[in-house]
């Protein structure tokens, strides 16, 4: 198949995720509706999220029911910014549990590791405070 810009393919994603409404699409529906590849639908996805969602002021949404979704409910945005923060929190719990700390642990007078785990866990604290309040 040949090279689609990611412009291109982004327009087409936005195009059928616009037809579909207030319908989702899976990705697989995507390369159905836009009869690109399936990581082409993806270079879409990602030119969609980073340009043309902030350009046209609709945010792209997911879930696993629905599908991607150009969904004008703020109800809509709430609920995938709220699940996002959760996924964040996880991995950041984590990664702080599983490597850092135990650095910091080794390593108690490494800067690097001060730093990184003084700044992760104010970012934890954030986003547990985020995910209480949802």
């Amino acid at each position: 198949m040949a090279r689609v810009p990611a412009n291109v393919s982004g327009d087409l994603v936005r195009v059928a995720l616009m037809e579909a409404r207030p319908a989702g699409l899976t990705t697989r529906q995507l390369v159905t509706a836009t009869e690109l590849s399936a990581y082409q639908v993806q270079s879409g996805l990602r030119f969609l999220r980073e340009v043309l969602a902030a350009q046209n002021l609709t945010p792209l949404t997911w879930t696993r029911r629905d599908g991607y979704q150009l969904s004008t409910d703020p109800a809509d945005w709430i609920a995938y910014e709220r699940a996002c923060v959760r996924i964040e929190l996880t991995r950041i719990s984590r990664f702080l549990s599983s490597t850092v700390i135990p650095h910091a642990q080794k390593l108690p007078d490494d800067e690097w590791v001060q730093l990184v785990l003084g700044q992760l866990t104010g970012v934890k604290s954030a986003l547990g405070l985020l995910v209480r309040n949802a």
